[in-house]
């Protein structure tokens, strides 16, 4: 009975060493599976946000082509108006000339009256002083003189209406006389010169308006090309460090014109021919993407850039060439990277760490350790 006793006791010892073990690898599952869900959660919302970039590019190309569009109409509705302008001129024009030409049979006609007027006054004038020079005697004795009576028979019919026809004519050469032809004149003038300056400030407008678009035009391409060739630059010079050889480049696609085209990614990785993006690797996109990120930094840096797994496709060799060029980018930028990963080999190379950590069950504690003072604390 003591021996059964003494095997039954290690038996339960035994037993309870094991549930405790068991105990222990179930609560270990609990934490991994937690941590899966967290990753997931994680993975998700990077899934989201990755769905929601071409949203927001083709929002952006739509802004811009209604931009252009806008431009477009204002520059159309410019053409209209300088249609409108140049109808106008040409009406003003044709006003103008017929103007003229009234202006101008006016005065003839004024000047003939007046040659007509003065002939006439100067033959009054003459006979009277006919009448004085030959006869001796004034113009209202003549009837008297040449003894033509009241009673007397008129002269021949033929004679009269001869004369009255020629007296006709002398009236209708006089004609009528336009008083206010000076005035009109100098009205149509005047409305000549407001259409003219009109017409001048809004050529001036549409040429300035037209120079302002050309030359934002002619800017907007120079500022483009030249930051397409830094960037291109660099890039082919970041994606042979990194994949140690092979070549990439940028090119402008669909159009000829900078601010129209698109643009493609080829790259050709060491052993293999030049292709599109698309058609590489996960790992070799991953580091053409980065090799085309810091290209852009390199040409426009700015003060924080965060790297969120990006070293989650590749192995440890392009890890460790990952790691170098973040440095490299470091000293050249002037730019702070904040990585978040689960590489061993990225988080031995970066100055800080920070984790967060469950010390007690449903309690998280962010931590952070410099690796630069732990190394130097483990050599003392």
């Amino acid at each position: 009975m003591r021996r059964d006793r003494e095997a039954r006791l290690r038996r339960l010892a035994a037993i309870a060493d094991e549930r405790a073990r068991w105990q222990s690898r179930r609560e270990a599952a609990a934490l991994h599976i937690e941590e899966l869900h967290r990753r997931r959660a994680e993975l998700n919302t990077a899934l989201l946000a990755a769905d929601a970039v071409p949203e927001t590019i083709a929002a952006k190309r739509d802004a811009l082509l209604d931009a252009i569009g806008a431009a477009e109409a204002a520059r159309n509705e410019a053409a209209d108006a300088r249609a409108g302008a140049e109808t106008l001129l040409t009406d003003a024009d044709r006003i103008s000339k017929a103007a003229d030409g009234a202006l101008s049979a006016a005065r003839e006609e004024r000047a003939r009256a007046e040659a007509v007027l003065e002939a006439a006054t100067a033959r009054i004038a003459e006979l009277r002083e006919r009448i004085r020079d030959e006869l001796d005697i004034a113009p209202a004795e003549l009837a008297e003189r040449a003894e033509i009576r009241e009673d007397q028979e008129l002269p021949p019919l033929d004679q009269a209406e001869k004369r009255a026809e020629k007296l006709k004519q002398e009236r209708e050469q006089l004609g009528g006389v336009n008083l206010r032809a000076e005035e009109e004149a100098a009205e149509h003038e005047q409305r000549l010169q407001t259409l003219t300056a009109d017409r001048d400030d809004l050529s001036g407008a549409i040429e300035r308006l037209r120079r302002g678009i050309s030359s934002l035009n002619r800017e907007g391409r120079e500022r483009l090309l030249e930051s397409f060739e830094k960037v291109n630059r660099n890039f082919q010079e970041l994606f042979t460090k990194l994949f140690e050889g092979g070549e990439a480049k940028l090119t402008f696609t669909e159009s000829e014109d900078p601010l129209e085209a698109g643009l493609e990614i080829y790259a050709r990785p060491p052993g293999k021919r030049l292709q599109s993006l698309a058609l590489l690797s996960g790992g070799e996109q991953a580091l053409t993407a980065m090799a085309l990120i810091f290209a852009v930094f390199l040409v426009n840096p700015a003060p924080v850039c965060v790297l969120d797994e990006v070293d989650a496709p590749l192995d440890d060799a392009n890890v460790e060439r990952f790691c170098n060029l973040l440095d490299q980018m470091t000293r050249l930028a002037d730019t702070r990277f904040l990585v978040i990963t689960h590489h061993a080999l990225t988080m031995s190379r970066m100055h800080r760490l920070f984790g967060v950590t469950m010390a007690e069950r449903g309690v998280s504690q962010l931590v952070s350790v410099t690796l630069a003072e732990a190394e130097r604390v483990a050599a003392e």
